[in-house]
């Protein structure tokens, strides 16, 4: 769970460590070595090597993949809480570093003047007034945010004018690497002056499937859980199934969210795929719990399907003990999270957002093997 400075650092400190990396005697290599590592393997590839991993345990006797639980939560993105305001500002200033960049290599490609410093202070007297209750400062307010909108509008127009015209021009190379920094940020750009000008000024309720949570990692979603304490939370979803061994026999990261009671089915056609047979037991909550029909059907297949319809269900023993063995799954979600920092992503892109899960969850096994290796 190191970073990765932090663990090159280790690794330089401690010969143990050296002769396990094969390193002994030779220059102990940079941080970036072991970023660029990382990227090289695709999601993919952690999904098979935790699939082996799990077929070995269960070859070898360590793991027991006939009673599993499952459950889901939530692996956030490395971004600020976004409002609109701090979004429209993150146009803004992105847009204006860029275009500033460009000047920089053409003098005379950007011809127009860009007053961050009167955009900042908008910005921040808008997030300053925004929750006072005085009707002449909420008035004041509103006209603030129309101009925070129609100036943003006005830099996003400008920087679509300058990627026109670089698209047609065979001129410098890094502006041309400018241009294309710069366009791939348009759409959210867009997607942000629109529906802050729908809530702010038109007073609509956006969906949050119509919106964008950060301009730099756009895949994220807005996931509501019940949760008091954080009501809400920007990431996204993973389903985790294990054994009684606290082994994850299987997972998966959702770039777009489903309900979790659409999950239940996959859970065990999946399990049925890797292990050549279904689960005898599977425990879950109640979020899991299909429509009546489809939860007999899906009781038919399997010996115990340990999912509470109502609340009366917990009066019954024999869920009530299997509802005791689902709990069990709330240490690994906590483990995962402390030990190896998947409480939050610190990787940019859905694909680099899966690896990373994939990774903690291989490390994550690892120890459990380790721990369950007889002898």
């Amino acid at each position: 769970g190191l970073p990765f400075r932090e663990t090159v650092i280790r690794i330089g400190s401690d010969p143990f460590l050296q002769d396990f990396a094969r390193m002994r005697k030779r220059p102990v290599m940079d941080y970036s070595f072991l970023d660029k590592c990382f990227l090289a393997i695709e999601p993919k590839t952690w999904k098979c090597v935790n699939e082996l991993l799990g077929q070995y345990g269960v070859a070898e006797d360590m793991v027991h993949a006939n009673v599993i639980r499952a459950d889901t939560t939530v692996v956030e993105s490395n971004i600020h809480h976004p409002t609109d305001a701090s979004l429209l500002w993150d146009t803004w200033r992105v847009t204006s570093r860029l275009l500033k960049q460009a000047r920089g290599l053409v003098p005379g490609c950007c011809p127009h003047r860009l007053h961050d410093r009167k955009l900042k202070r908008l910005y921040l007297y808008v997030i300053r007034y925004m929750p006072s209750k005085s009707a002449s400062r909420q008035r004041t307010v509103k006209a603030s945010f129309r101009t925070l909108i129609e100036r943003t509008k006005w830099i996003v127009a400008v920087a679509e004018e300058f990627c026109a015209i670089q698209a047609g021009s065979r001129g410098h190379s890094a502006l041309v690497a400018v241009a294309l920094q710069l366009k791939a940020y348009l759409p959210a750009m867009k997607t942000v002056v629109a529906t802050a000008r729908r809530a702010q000024v038109d007073g609509e309720t956006v969906p949050a499937v119509e919106r964008v949570f950060s301009l730099f990692e756009q895949h994220t979603e807005l996931i509501k859980r019940g949760r008091r304490h954080k009501p809400v939370e920007f990431g996204h979803k993973v389903l985790l199934c294990e054994s009684a061994e606290k082994f994850i026999t299987d997972y998966e990261v959702y770039e777009k969210q489903e309900a979790d009671c659409d999950l239940t089915e996959s859970v065990i056609k999946r399990h049925e795929k890797l292990f050549g047979e279904r689960p005898e037991v599977l425990a879950a909550d109640k979020g899991f719990c299909p429509a009546e029909a489809k939860f007999n059907e899906l009781a038919e297949q399997i010996d115990t399907l340990a999912i509470p319809r109502r609340m009366r269900d917990f009066m019954d023993k024999v869920l009530a003990h299997w509802q005791a063995f689902r709990a069990g799954i709330e240490g690994t979600i906590s483990g995962l999270k402390r030990a190896f920092r998947l409480i939050r992503c610190f990787f940019r892109g859905f694909r680099s957002f899966d690896a990373a899960v994939g990774l903690g969850v291989f490390c994550h096994n690892l120890i459990v093997l380790a721990k369950h290796e007889p002898g």
